[in-house]
This record gives C-alpha cells, structure tokens and sequence, in this order.
C-alpha cells in the first residue's frame, strides 16, 4: 500500500546582497587575529548556500519535538555546534532579552570609536525599530579602512556582519537589536533562538520568509551530512528531496572530534530542556534529542517531560514566559561525561523505534524514494563550505581580494615602519636635549 506524505510548504528566505561586506574584507589586515578577536564572521560573508537544499530541509521541521525528523533519525543545531561553527564561546550569563535599555548616540560611538555627531544625523527608524542604515555604516567602515585605522574599522565592520548576516531584520538596515547584542558579543543563544522561532512561526503558519542567519544554518546542516564522494557528487543528479528521504542514521556524519572536550547546556533553571530567546520571541529546545551529535549514546525514548515545548511571540506571552526564561538563564545545567556515559556516538533501538514511529505518525513531506527514481534534477554537486574546520578559513575568504589585501598589509606596514622610525628619532632628541645639557654642566669648572 502506498504511504501517505504530508503536504509540503512553500517557503523562502532572507538573504541580503552581501557584495558590499565582501568588498570590505580587503581591508581585514590580520584575519588571524580578526577571527581570534570576533570568531569565524569572515567565512560566512562568503558561503554559497545552496537554496535547494535549505527548502528541502525545512520541510522536516517537527513542531512537536522542535527539531528535524527525519524517516530514520532526527537532527537538530544546538548552541554547542553553532559555538563551535561561528568560532564565538557562549558566556555564562543571560543572553539578549530585549529589555536592555536603547544605547544612546553617545555609546554607540563610543563603541563604533566615531563622533557622537554622525550617529546623532544618521539614526532613524523603520518598522518601528531605530538603527543605522548600512550605507552610512559601508561608508564609515570604508573611511578607516583606507586611513587603516584597525580599532575603528573593526568595530564598523563587524556590526554590519552582526546587523545583515547574523541578525537580518530590515534590507540594509542595522537595527539597536544587533547593536545590543554586538555590545556583548554573546551572539550563539540568540543566534539559535532566532532559527529555531523562525521556522516554528513560518511552520505554523503553513509557510513564508524563514529570517535567520541562514549561512549557519547551511554550515551546520550540510556538516552531518554523507562526506562520501558518491553522495557529493550526486551524478544521478537526483532531486534533493530524494537524495535526503534516502538517509538513514548510519549514513548521518554524527560527530565531529572538535567537541571532544564540550559539556552540554542540557537545561536551564525550572526548564526541563533549554529556552532560548531570539529577537522576535522565544522558543525552547531539546538537547536531549542531539545528544549524539555531540558524541554521547541515544539509548532510550526520552520522556515527553523532557521535550515540552513552550514558544512566544514578542508582545503575545500572556503566560509570562519572557521573564521565566531570563530568570532560567541564571541557572545554566550541564552535562559531560560523568552524567552521561564515554562518548561512542551510538543509537540503540529503543530510540531508533521511537523515531521511526514519530516519522510515520508526523508523515513525512516526500515520498520513500524508489530503487529507480524517474524524475532526476537539481544540482550535481554539494560544495565544500569548509565545514571540517580549517585554520585557514579566515585567509580563503580573503582570496577573492588578494592584491588589494596584500597592497594595504604593505601599505599598513610601511606606516608602521615610518612611525617607529620617527619616534626613534624624537627620543633620540629628546635624551640629547635632556643629559647634554647636564653633561657640559659637570664638566665646567
């Protein structure tokens, strides 16, 4: 008897024009100590994300767990691999709330190291929320950039990355929102908290603009994907939709060695999984469930107390959850080894029984693929985004402006050559003009 599959979604996403940001990597003259100081932003300016594939995934999306299920195994990011991809530690504290007071002109550029003046013409408002428009913000980056002022630069430029990729709201437009959560650098739990709302209110609402930082997204998704040349190659050119209802647990890359050493947040405060608060509401999710993702068994069914969702609206918590989720976060649980076993990254079958249950109540959008499938399209190949960390990340997304990138690492150089020189020179003088003096002294009669 032929399955029955669930009707699917019609979805798109939010992707602002990132040429403009690319262009100012040029001026990035220490992307080593760049990505030690920010985390790994240069490489998502550059990912090709494969829009196929990521309309494909979100179709997965189970309301109910708050995760990807899948025929044979569930998926799901967790703030230990977005930590980890985007190359910035999650800190002990409350992450974004939203109730943190607007920062005025003034701390804002002291923060941008710019004159209050500019901030003061330049901030405005649109769809109810102030911020800067990125062209002045492209303009200002561009002018310390040339005059390689690093300090200001830096600041600039990293709060356009913050205010169009990983916090995209309004088209060339960074809102207080991405310059509060810049302000602390704290991104990860609200980074996940604004992709797991997004596709949970686009989800309910049969479909719409997925708005997160979609290149994560794809980075971690296209990471526990098959890493066979055969899978990445795809010369049957099937349909994604085919090539991911063909999957099963064994052919998932479960684990990267990266979080060897990685505890879990497994719950906060009164929260029996982990609330997270994004920009337009909250969500909570389930580590539970990922938990060979991080290297540890999957041994049992969890219990449905340990997977109860709760989500919120920005303006529609009549149960208060706001507040309960920023009190949670003052009590962060977790989780390693001594409470949850050697890691041997396996799923016994209990689990797997479970899951295969879950797939088969949920339906699944697509149908079982056939030994032959007939109809064939979409891309050939799945491009290598570096998601198997590489030292060199910060450097490759540089390559596109190399000579530019060479000619202001000389310039920057040269400058500081010349400076050296020239404070050598004033001490020079300055100690002639102090101990010559003294020395004819003592040596009058």
């Amino acid at each position: 008897m032929e399955r029955q599959k669930r009707h699917t979604k019609k979805y798109s996403f939010r992707q602002p024009d990132l040429k403009e940001l690319r262009n100012l990597t040029s001026y990035v003259l220490d992307p080593l100590g760049f990505k030690a100081r920010y985390g790994k932003l240069l490489p998502l300016l550059t990912t090709q994300v494969d829009e196929g594939l990521m309309g494909t995934l979100v179709q997965f999306y189970d309301p109910l767990y708050h995760c990807f299920t899948f025929p044979d195994f569930q998926l799901l990011p967790t703030l230990e691999e977005y930590a980890h991809l985007v190359g910035i530690p999650i800190l002990d504290q409350v992450s974004f709330c939203g109730l943190e007071s607007i920062p005025t002109s003034r701390e804002i550029a002291d923060l941008l190291h710019i004159d209050e003046s500019l901030v003061k013409v330049h901030m405005t408002t649109k769809g109810g929320i102030q911020g800067l428009p990125s062209e002045f913000l492209i303009a200002q980056a561009t002018v310390y950039g040339k005059a390689m002022s690093e300090d200001a630069f830096e600041a600039i430029f990293v709060l356009l990355i913050y205010g169009l990729v990983l916090f995209p709201n309004i088209d060339k437009f960074v809102d207080v929102n991405a310059i509060r959560i810049f302000s602390v650098l704290n991104p990860v739990p609200t980074l996940l908290g604004d992709t797991y709302f997004s596709l949970h209110l686009r989800n309910a609402k049969d479909g719409g603009a997925i708005v997160c930082c979609l290149p994560l997204l794809y980075k971690w998704f296209i990471s526990h994907l098959p890493q066979t040349v055969a899978f990445k190659e795809n010369k049957g050119c099937l349909r994604w939709s085919t090539r991911l209802m063909s999957l099963t647990n064994d052919d998932i890359s479960w684990y990267d060695r990266a979080y060897d050493g990685v505890q879990i947040i497994d719950s906060c405060g009164e929260f029996s999984n982990v609330p997270l608060l994004g920009t337009c509401g909250g969500i909570s999710y389930n580590p539970i469930l990922a938990r060979r993702q991080l290297g540890f068994p999957l041994k049992d069914k969890p219990n449905n107390i340990l997977l109860e969702g709760v989500f919120f609206q920005e303006g529609k918590d009549p149960q208060g959850l706001k507040a309960r989720m920023i009190r949670a976060w003052r009590k962060i649980h977790k989780k390693g080894r001594s409470e949850l076993g050697p890691k041997n990254c396996i799923a016994l079958e209990p689990y797997t029984t479970w899951v295969r249950k879950r797939a088969s109540e949920y339906l699944m959008p697509y149908d079982y693929p056939r030994p032959t499938p007939f109809v064939v399209a979409g891309p050939s190949t799945l491009p290598n985004q570096g998601v198997i960390d590489d030292p060199n990340d910060a450097w490759t997304s540089l390559l596109p402006h190399s000579s530019k990138f060479w000619k202001r690492r000389y310039d920057r150089l040269a400058k500081e050559k010349a400076d050296m020189e020239a404070a050598y020179e004033r001490e020079i003088k300055r100690l002639c003009a102090a101990y010559l003096p003294a020395s004819r002294a003592s040596r009058d009669p």
